[in-house]
């Protein structure tokens, strides 16, 4: 259904190089991108064991990916499903980045050993098995391949995907090739661009006016990064407070990080992120002048209230190890969704436990600002870490633009990037510090999901949205995911720049292309399966008697069908259509201190059932609904390449396909009577941000003429629009001859070297 052809060419990307192959498939080069080295004869397993549908090709390695390519005509291919196309990467290509792991094995021999950077391999694979960040597991067999070009291509393999420096990274390579000489003409890679990214004042005054914080201000202190190297240039803070307060305070906080703003209620209640106070002669004192500044900027002069993430929350290490179990049993063991010790060994990796932790904690935040109408300081120790995942779930619950699909990436922008959120470090792109990883910006995408699976017609995007958000962490080009702050990010660059000498001209630092202008990766077609066919936003235009007119939703005018199963009173709901059934991932957990009981025992906890027992308004506050029965595992992320838990022609996406195909039929009748009436045809309602032309609909299924019978496509699978084919092969664990081996490797946790252990 999508075309197989090499990425479409519009003015950010440089041409791509084309590699003839000697087979029918085709295969390019991104700009800056080098062969290093390939094998052919290699046999790409499809299946557990050896089967006549394993694809056979030759295998690149490059200094950006590693690259199948299949000597089968594409179209002749008997297993292959439907899959988005992404304009980096190919089907069979995994980024350098996104490789946990490389294990080689000879089973002749009776060897096998995790590769390290510029390590030896004393002898020939037989087999390469790469683990990878986005839960896929890929095996490649040598059985026909030369013996010299098998071990070039893996220790390739090993060692461009664990570079010595960030500037190794591919982005920089790539960044050079495709945007100097366009900045040097003066054309801005991102000019189109619709989401903020708030490396300017200008972007900060928008968002104090569009919130109603007139009692603060755009502070310009940390302008080239004067006071604080991992606080952006520009940043909001009490209007009461001058320049040089700021530079007086800041030399006692963690990292000179000043309190920063990040959203006001319409009540006058701001939320404020600080760092720790390291200096504890000034702690009282510093608390008494930052409150006092706070208290001014509201309205009611009420009081602020603070909250230690540190003690509330888990912490990295605890969310990091939470992962490490959760990837092993979705990779490495076996998969039987219908078995308690499956969902019990989900529910001893705590991973749904923290994401409760974090929706709670946040729940708690907006009864401060909402119901006690007080401000609230977020503090961590260092404000990069947990402080980006509660500030954005409380912004998101209470506010619906950062609902939309340009106010989450504006949100995640805000947040996350220009905040300080060390993704460098987080994600372990250097894989340096093991020590330093955890998947913080996982955690919170998941956070989200969950509000989404509860209030899907409240969310303008959908979960392949959110899972291509994820993915595009190990797609090194983009500066969102590539660097610790915006300090680091800009030097970085420049060094670069001058190493390569490129010219920069007036900018002073080399422009990485962000994550926010999906053209980069996707078609305008495939970017519609981004938008929300159920969304409601804040005026949606309808058809009544003939007449159009704009429809808005209030809290009398709501359907329980786009909030979930109906309500009672302190948040139960009706067991009829939520019992876990034996086949399903909702995650049988034991009661826990959160679960909310006939006498709530905090404030909080009543405010969250008083306001469940009302109908839901999709444009006013969002709560999550936290019993073990509402919080599922997010199965389109972590199982999308289990091929036993694909259900073809099952899952959400039936859903999905059916209402876009209704909405879109809306959508033309909509236009069609607007034309009878002489007027022009909508626009489209929410188009994608940065996308420079839009098709009429924002559906990515069409409805058709009437005369066409809806059909359900044979593609559509519950891992739509991702095909587990090919890309996650483990065999069964007992009676292989990988049964020892997998079972003590501590995969993910060592690199230890196993060239001396026998299968």
């Amino acid at each position: 259904p999508l075309s197989k052809n090499p990425p479409e060419q519009h003015f950010q990307l440089s041409p791509a190089v084309r590699i003839a192959p000697t087979n029918p498939a085709s295969f390019w080069l991104s700009a800056g991108e080098i062969v290093v080295t390939e094998v052919n004869f290699v046999r790409k397993c499809v299946g557990p064991n050896s089967s006549p549908d394993d694809l056979w090709g030759k295998l690149v390695c490059t200094n950006f990916k590693i690259s199948f390519v299949t000597h089968v005509v594409y179209d002749l291919l008997p297993l292959q499903k439907f899959q988005y196309t992404n304009r980096l990467l190919g089907e069979h290509d995994i980024p350098l980045a996104g490789v946990e792991q490389v294990v080689t094995v000879n089973e002749a021999k009776g060897k096998q050993k995790v590769l390290g950077s510029n390590q030896k391999l004393k002898f020939s694979p037989t087999e390469l098995m790469v683990y990878c960040k986005d839960f896929r597991m890929v095996r490649f067999r040598f059985d026909e391949a030369g013996p010299d070009s098998t071990k070039k291509v893996c220790l390739a393999i090993a060692h461009y995907s664990q570079p010595a420096d960030a500037q190794l990274l591919f982005g920089f390579e790539y960044t050079g090739k495709c945007f100097h000489s366009d900045r040097a003409n003066g054309l801005d890679p991102g000019s189109s661009l619709q989401t903020a990214l708030f490396d300017c004042s200008s972007d900060w005054d928008r968002e104090i006016k569009r919130t109603g914080a007139s009692d603060w201000r755009v502070c310009s202190v940390n302008e080239g990064y004067a006071v604080s190297p991992s606080l952006p240039e520009f940043f909001v803070v009490p209007a009461s407070l001058a320049d040089q307060d700021l530079k007086q305070f800041s030399v006692s906080f963690a990292g000179k990080r000043i309190p920063m703003w990040c959203w006001n209620h319409s009540n006058g209640s701001a939320l404020v992120r600080m760092a720790s106070i390291r200096d504890p002669l000034q702690q009282r004192n510093l608390d008494r002048r930052i409150c006092s500044a706070i208290t001014k900027s509201h309205p009611k002069c009420s009081d602020v209230l603070k909250s230690d993430l540190d003690r509330s929350l888990p912490n990295i290490q605890e969310i990091q190890a939470a992962f490490v179990r959760l990837r092993q049993i979705c990779v490495i063991e076996p998969f039987e969704e219908n078995e308690e010790r499956w969902l019990s060994s989900l529910e001893s990796s705590k991973w749904l436990e923290y994401v409760r932790a974090f929706l709670k904690h946040s729940v708690e935040v907006v009864y401060m600002l909402e119901g006690q109408l007080c401000s609230v300081m977020l503090q961590e120790e260092e404000d990069r870490d947990l402080a980006c995942v509660v500030s954005s779930l409380v912004q998101l619950m209470l506010d619906p633009h950062y609902r939309s699909l340009g106010g989450f990436q504006s949100l995640v922008q805000k947040e996350w990037v220009m905040a300080g959120h060390r993704f460098l470090d987080r994600c372990n792109h250097l894989k340096k510090n093991d020590g330093e990883e955890c998947p913080l910006f996982l955690l919170f995408l998941d956070c989200v999901w969950q509000l989404m699976n509860q209030y899907p017609a409240a969310f303008e995007f959908t979960e392949t949205y959110l899972t291509v958000l994820s993915d595009s962490m190990w797609i090194p080009v983009f500066s969102t995911f590539l660097f610790n702050c915006p300090r680091h990010c800009a030097e970085r660059s420049r060094d670069f720049a001058q190493s390569e000498s490129i010219k920069l001209g007036e900018n002073k630092a080399l422009r990485f292309p962000c994550v926010w202008y999906w053209g980069h990766q996707f078609s305008v077609k495939d970017q519609a399966l981004f938008n929300s066919p159920l969304y409601v936003g804040k005026s949606v235009t309808c058809v009544h008697n003939g007449t159009v007119k704009t429809f808005r939703r209030t809290k009398k005018s709501h359907s329980a069908t786009l909030r979930g199963p109906p309500s009672l009173p302190n948040g139960l709901t009706v067991e009829l259509d939520t019992l876990t059934r034996r086949n399903s991932l909702a995650l049988r957990l034991k009661p826990d201190p959160w679960q909310p009981r006939e006498v709530p025992e905090s404030p909080a906890e009543r405010f969250s059932c008083e306001w469940l027992s009302r109908p839901v308004d999709l444009q006013g506050l969002l709560l999550p609904q936290l019993l073990p029965s509402h919080l599922q595992l997010w199965r389109l992320y972590f199982l999308r390449w289990v091929p036993e838990a694909q259900i073809s022609r099952g899952g959400s996406v039936m859903a999905f396909h059916r209402l876009s195909l209704l909405a879109d039929e809306i959508e033309t009748l909509q236009n069609q009577l607007r034309q009878h009436r002489g007027g022009t045809p909508a626009s489209t309602p929410a188009s994608t941000p940065g996308t420079p032309d839009q098709e009429s609909s924002r559906m990515y299924f069409k409805a058709g003429t009437p005369d066409d019978l809806p059909s359900t496509p044979d593609y559509l699978t519950s891992s739509f629009p991702f095909s587990p084919v090919g890309n996650l092969c483990r065999r069964n664990i007992l009676g292989t001859p990988f049964s020892k081996f997998l079972s003590g490797a501590k995969i993910w946790v060592s690199n230890e070297n196993l060239a001396n252990e026998t299968l």
